[in-house]
């Protein structure tokens, strides 16, 4: 058995949760992939997945043994390329994952023109709002705003940061009324985002003032497009980023909230495994998207268009 095969068979199969899809990935076949894990968990006398007909699961033990595992066999590609000829070009895989608001608008422009320069690399990106760990789900990179979790096992670049604001449409405060203070939020349909830290709570500052509401969330999602598509509806008051809200508060679809409160501020930030040398086609990247965001376009525009929040 080639154990740093195996083991790279194993992280492909942990990654992708199948057998067949990582045998399709590396060029083997699928009961190739199968005996070289089977020959792997007999050396570590560990059971490493749970196979179903359905799907393939970590056990604790293949939990355990999967940061080690990528940090092994990252360490052995990264190797390979010291050895490479000077000046090599970046090629191979490139799994990234962002939040879908940013990843939609912002984050696929950018890792196009990434990849214009670099044509044999093959990215993927995954854009998906929930939390998920970089290091479980087989993630190169990232992207993440607020809600950075306390980990040893992750390291973190920040991008730019992320200001959050409250948004509703015309129609809407034409019918309701704004609110003057964030507890007139209470008589008002709110539009919230399930994947806030702090539940239903929303924070606000006004110089040396602190206030929190919990407000009465009349429709909670999990996607901030889903929220913003219901509040220039008419449907509430939604909290919003300016990189997603930006170009329909510009254009008056939708107007701010209670302009004079700022809400909590975050980072959009860059996360990758700890554990592992970081690959040269990850950092060039990370590089590409420090420099693309050093000053936040979204809230350039904002500027320009004279809108100040």
């Amino acid at each position: 058995m080639d154990q740093l095969r195996a083991m790279e068979m194993f992280v492909e199969v942990a990654r992708l949760r199948s057998f067949a899809a990582a045998a399709r990935r590396l060029g083997v076949t699928r009961a190739m992939v199968s005996k070289q894990i089977m020959q792997l968990e007999a050396k570590l006398d560990a059971r490493l997945l749970h196979r179903s007909t359905r799907e393939v699961s970590l056990t604790d033990a293949g939990q355990a043994y999967l940061a080690p595992c990528l940090a092994t066999v990252e360490q052995a590609r990264e190797a390979a390329r010291a050895i490479s000829p000077a000046g090599a070009e970046l090629a191979g895989a490139l799994r990234i994952q962002a939040p879908s608001g940013f990843g939609v608008a912002w984050l696929a422009d950018a890792v196009a023109r990434f990849s214009l320069r670099h044509p044999l690399l093959t990215p993927s990106l995954f854009v998906d709002d929930a939390l998920l760990d970089p290091i479980r789900h087989g993630f190169d990179l990232t992207i993440r705003v607020g809600g950075i979790p306390d980990s040893s096992g992750l390291a973190m670049r920040r991008l730019a940061p992320c200001r959050g604001v409250l948004c509703a449409s015309p129609a809407y405060l034409a019918r309701w009324g704004a609110p003057h203070t964030p507890e007139e939020l209470l008589g008002h349909q709110c539009l919230h985002f399930s994947h806030l830290t702090d539940g239903t709570s929303w924070h606000f500052t006004r110089g040396a003032e602190r206030r929190t509401v919990r407000v009465n969330a009349g429709l909670t999602a999990n996607s901030g497009l889903v929220l913003q598509q219901a509040a220039e509806r008419g449907l509430g008051i939604v909290y919003n980023t300016t990189f997603l809200a930006w170009q329909k508060l510009i254009d008056g679809a939708l107007v701010p909230v209670l302009p004079d409160w700022e809400l909590p501020l975050n980072d959009l930030s860059a996360l990758y495994p700890a554990s592992r040398q970081l690959s040269p086609k990850v950092r060039a990247l990370v590089d590409f998207l420090v420099e693309e965001y050093r000053v936040a376009p979204w809230d350039l525009a904002l500027a320009q268009a004279g809108i100040l929040l």
